[in-house]
């Protein structure tokens, strides 16, 4: 029998399960997996896997997720293309309708290819409106346009266009880079047309560029570039035209942007990991000496900073965050 997995933000994951079991009954090999403030993506990733191996049967194994691009997502996409296990497949945009058609499908089928494909419809067919007039009918499909013309080949270096300045609509520092809260939230927010994480490391890892491409927001452009070539990309007038959200996975790497040129006029603090040496400030920012060394050398560059997660919280106070991470940091370490 094809095993289950549920991953979610917050307890919907658990909730669901609860739901689907008072419908269809206990049902054996499903887990839940839920993402709280307190994790990060690598403990998520942990609980997945513990989940999998607490599975009888281990090879055929669907994963429900509640949103694409969002760090459920980004962990589960990552088990996949670690390859190994050819019928893992994930779906996302979980409700119930497609849990309970799982759980009927999964006793007849074998594989979780063939009832990703059967829970698909079913999903979608799930999502109805009361009374039915206000229900969109689905229109004929378009006629195929003309295509395009072919592309006379790369713009000319030198080529001024717009303005000739990139505009740089949206800077956030956030060690998981692009996830749930900035692909549905903030890109909303800043309407970027291109969304560029800057990180050397992930520049060069092909797998976690991989995973960040495919949790792109829908028609908005991602790319992974090393900080030189944002620098460079800053200075280029062939970019007149782009409205641009930056992505920094620590606070050194946006630093070095802004020093290579980089027009950052206002920095969002979203999410600072914890590790050795560091203090937690926030609920997600964790800093050391570095950090705020760091901070206070973009401040003193003209830089803002706005620190929250998404556009709904209130700003934090920069001066305060900072003044705490000082005197924690100058507090013995037996009393951090």
């Amino acid at each position: 029998m094809v095993s289950i997995v549920l991953a979610s933000h917050g307890k919907f994951a658990e909730g669901i399960m609860e739901s689907g079991q008072m419908i269809f009954g206990p049902q054996k090999d499903v887990a839940a997996v839920t993402l709280t403030p307190d994790m990060g993506p690598d403990d998520l990733k942990a609980k997945l896997e513990d989940a999998v191996a607490s599975f009888d049967e281990q090879e055929h194994v669907l994963f429900f997720v509640d949103l694409w691009g969002a760090t459920p997502f980004n962990q589960v996409n990552g088990l996949l293309a670690s390859g190994g296990h050819e019928d893992w497949v994930m779906v996302t945009g979980l409700n119930l309708p497609m849990l309970i058609q799982a759980y009927g499908d999964r006793m007849g089928e074998d594989t979780a290819a063939a009832i990703a494909k059967d829970v698909f419809t079913e999903a979608r067919n799930g999502i109805r409106i009361k009374p039915e007039e206000l229900e969109p009918t689905e229109a004929a499909p378009a006629p195929a346009a003309a295509p395009a013309p072919a592309p006379a080949g790369a713009i000319p270096e030198g080529t001024v266009i717009g303005d000739g300045h990139i505009k740089i609509v949206f800077a956030r520092v956030d060690t998981r880079l692009l996830h749930g809260q900035v692909a549905t939230t903030w890109t909303k927010s800043a309407n970027p047309d291109r969304i560029i994480v800057c990180s050397d490391g992930v520049s060069q890892d092909q797998l976690r560029k991989t995973m960040i491409v495919q949790a792109a927001p829908p028609g908005v452009h991602v790319h992974v570039v090393p900080i030189k070539k944002i620098c460079e990309v800053a200075k280029d007038p062939r970019f007149g035209n782009t409205r641009a959200m930056l992505l920094f996975e620590t606070p050194q790497d946006a630093l070095r942007a802004i020093e290579g040129g980089v027009p950052i006029k206002r920095l969002n603090l979203g999410s600072m990991a914890h590790s050795v040496g560091k203090v937690v400030v926030t609920n997600a920012l964790a800093m050391d000496q570095d950090d705020v060394d760091t901070l206070e050398e973009i401040r003193g560059r003209g830089v803002e900073f706005d620190i929250r997660k998404v556009p709904a919280d209130k700003a934090e106070s920069y001066d305060a965050i900072i003044k705490k991470a000082e005197d924690e940091l100058a507090s013995p370490a037996d009393n951090r």
